[in-house]
C-alpha cells in the first residue's frame, strides 16, 4: 500500500508519515511495506523535521526512503550505493558492547568484508581495544556523536559541532589516527540543517537502505525472524545497519553474508561511495 501526497493535502500525509517514522525508527529505522510517493514540497518538509525511514514495494529493489538520493546528494548524504552494481555496505551502530562484537569482527576478517562501525563517546571510553582492533583491521569507525542525542532537536551550531567534535578528539586520543569524516544521526533523527552542518563539517551523512529490529536486547529476533527480513530484501548497492549489541546478529553474521555471498553480492567499505 503506497502514501500518496498531493499538493492540496501533503502536510497532513507528510506529518503522518514523520510520526509514523519516527515510532518505527526509535533505535534503527525499520523498513515497513508499501512504497511512498512524495513531492518536492513534502520531500522538504519531511527532510526539515525527520526521522529516516523506509517503504518497500518489491523484494530485491531499492526501497524508497523518506528523501531521494538526488535530494541528499545536495548535502553529500547517502542511503544506498551504485543500484546497479551487486555491492553491500556494511554498517553497525553501538552505543555500548555486550559481548558481540569480537565475534562480528572474527567473521567479518573470515569473509573479507570491510564495516563501518558507528560509535557513540561511550562505546570508545569503555572499549579502547576493540576500537583500535577495528581500526587495525581496515574497518571504519563512523562519528555515531560523543552523547547519542536527538540532533535535530539540537538547536545551536556550537552544540551540534561539539557532538561530532568531542568524538573526533576522543577517537585520536585512544587509536591515535584521525577519525573518518563518516557521520550517522542517532536514531536517524536529522533536519534539513543537520545535512548542511555535516556538510560544511566535511562529513558524509550515511544513512541505510536496509535493516530490520534487532536492537532489543531482551528481545531478540530468532533466526529465522532475521533472514525473513534480510535475505529477501537485500537489493543492488545496499546500505545495511545492524547493531553489534544484537547476539542474533553475531550468531547469524557468518550464515547471512555467505548466504548473501552466494547471491552474488560482494562487500564493499563506505569509502568507496
Amino acid at each position: 500500500m503506497g502514501i500518496y501526497i498531493n499538493k492540496t493535502n501533503f502536510k497532513r500525509r507528510a506529518l503522518r508519515a514523520c510520526k509514523a517514522a519516527l515510532c518505527l525508527c526509535v533505535c534503527a529505522g525499520v523498513a515497513v511495506a508499501g512504497s511512498s510517493y512524495f513531492t518536492k514540497k513534502a520531500e522538504r518538509n519531511v527532510a526539515a523535521a525527520g526521522s529516516w525511514g523506509l517503504s518497500f514495494s518489491e523484494e530485491g529493489q531499492l526501497p524508497t526512503g523518506n528523501a531521494t538520493s538526488d535530494y541528499l546528494k545536495k548535502y553529500n548524504a547517502v542511503y544506498v550505493g551504485d543500484t546497479k552494481s551487486k555491492t553491500i555496505y556494511l554498517t553497525f551502530d553501538a552505543g555500548y558492547e555486550n559481548g558481540n562484537t569480537e565475534k562480528i569482527l572474527d567473521v567479518l576478517k573470515s569473509h573479507k568484508a570491510p564495516a563501518c562501525f558507528f560509535l557513540v563517546g561511550n562505546y570508545i571510553q569503555t572499549n579502547p581495544e576493540l576500537v583500535k582492533r577495528m581500526a587495525q583491521e581496515g574497518h571504519i569507525v563512523g562519528n555515531h556523536t560523543m552523547h547519542h542525542p536527538d540532533m535535530a532537536a539540537i538547536g545551536t551550531k556550537e552544540s551540534f559541532v561539539a557532538e561530532l567534535g568531542e568524538l573526533e578528539t576522543l577517537y585520536k586520543e585512544t587509536t591515535g589516527e584521525d577519525m573518518k569524516k563518516y557521520y550517522r544521526p542517532p536514531q536517524g533523527k536529522y533536519s534539513e540543517e543537520n545535512l548542511k552542518l555535516a556538510k560544511e563539517l566535511g562529513y558524509k551523512t550515511v544513512f541505510w537502505s536496509l535493516a530490520y529490529v534487532d536492537w532489543y536486547e531482551s528481545k531478540q529476533p530468532t533466526k529465522q525472524e532475521a533472514f525473513d527480513k534480510l535475505i529477501p530484501r537485500v537489493h543492488p548497492g545496499a546500505i545495511v545497519l545492524l547493531h553489534s549489541t544484537s547476539e542474533t546478529n553475531a550468531n547469524i553474521l557468518d550464515e547471512l553474508l555467505t548466504e548473501w555471498e552466494e547471491m552474488g553480492y560482494k562487500f564493499k567499505s563506505i569509502t568507496e561511495l
